[in-house]
């Protein structure tokens, strides 16, 4: 007979860096882009200080 292979739990997803945990960011202003070009209005770049993740406003 073979070898019997102990069985692994598939270990859980964990958001990215592990941080931001239920859409709960730190926001802070990115001041880098503040006109939109293309939409000919001003925009407020927000970025997560934690992951990196991004959102947009327009005014």
């Amino acid at each position: 007979m073979g070898d019997i292979l102990p069985f692994k739990r598939p270990e859980k997803k964990k958001p990215r860096k592990g941080l931001c945990q239920h859409d709960v960011h730190k926001w802070v202003v990115c001041k880098d882009k503040e006109f939109d070009v293309k939409a000919g209005k001003l925009v407020t770049v927000y970025r997560c200080e934690r992951c990196g993740k991004q959102k947009v406003k327009s005014h």
